[in-house]
């Protein structure tokens, strides 16, 4: 790989990385010889992935730390896990999300509550804890996962999509405060993606999805791994606040027929 996209010798902390493209990302990164934490709300599931990396011929290696990061606390101790792992942290990866599907007037306060807390509450928490250490240690790269439903709206998933929208322009304002201090801070916004979740609810598999097709409005959470490792190199040096969209084939309105 040519040397600007590399991420070897780095450190990355990836949230929500039981599974689906946090899991791809951490074992992306470790490919390339990034050390990676995997962490989730399931200290069991995060250890899979983590042995998984280890125990393959990966020259990153990971450690696996269970993190809500709704958590001030819990999130302060993945932070400190890290440093003490593996000396500093040079990328935050912000994937922990959850959602459900409701129409506006069903969802309760406790869910909307809910949802934004993980979403968006959870992103300023990593962020900012990730971006003491970054400055005090000359700089780094933070990756929020946001998603078209932030940058659209999404019927049936409001709560959802105000949070993510929230995530969008935190990464905005964030690049600005953070520049002086050596801090990228950017955004990926993913359309539907083949994860495991997806599968679930619509019934498709990542192995139904072929990447060398260009039409089509499914991903595989390989596609978005690539553009967080992009965001995380030297390669996008020149990136700083911007949300970068991966939905497949855009909507427009096609013109009548003359």
């Amino acid at each position: 790989m040519l040397s600007q996209y590399s991420v070897a010798g780095k450190t990355a902390v990836i949230t929500g990385s039981s599974q689906g493209i946090g899991a791809v990302t951490a074992k992306r990164f470790a490919d390339e010889g990034a050390n990676v934490v995997v962490t989730s709300r399931s200290q069991e599931d995060v250890e899979a992935v983590a042995a998984e990396i280890n125990d393959s011929d990966r020259p990153g290696e990971a450690i696996a730390v269970e993190c809500d990061v709704r958590d001030r606390e819990a999130v302060e101790a993945l932070l400190d896990a890290t440093v003490e792992e593996f000396g500093g942290i040079d990328s935050m990866v912000n994937n922990a999300g959850a959602s459900f599907m409701a129409g506006f007037d069903d969802i309760s306060e406790n869910g909307w509550k809910t949802i934004v807390d993980i979403n968006l509450h959870g992103t300023f928490h990593c962020s900012q804890a990730a971006g003491e250490r970054m400055q005090d240690d000359g700089g780094g790269s933070i990756v929020n996962l946001a998603s078209v439903a932030g940058t659209d709206g999404a019927p049936y998933m409001s709560h959802y999509g105000a949070a993510k929208a929230g995530v969008i322009n935190l990464t905005t304002t964030l690049a600005y405060e953070y520049a002086g201090h050596g801090i990228r801070v950017n955004c990926v916004a993913p359309g539907f993606v083949a994860t495991p979740g997806v599968e679930s609810q619509m019934g498709v598999a990542a192995d139904d999805v072929d990447r060398g097709k260009v039409e089509r409005r499914m991903g595989r959470s390989e596609e978005i791994a690539d553009i967080v490792q992009f965001l995380a190199s030297e390669a996008s040096s020149y990136v700083v606040g911007e949300t970068i969209t991966a939905k497949g084939v855009p909507d427009i309105e096609e013109s009548p027929e003359m």
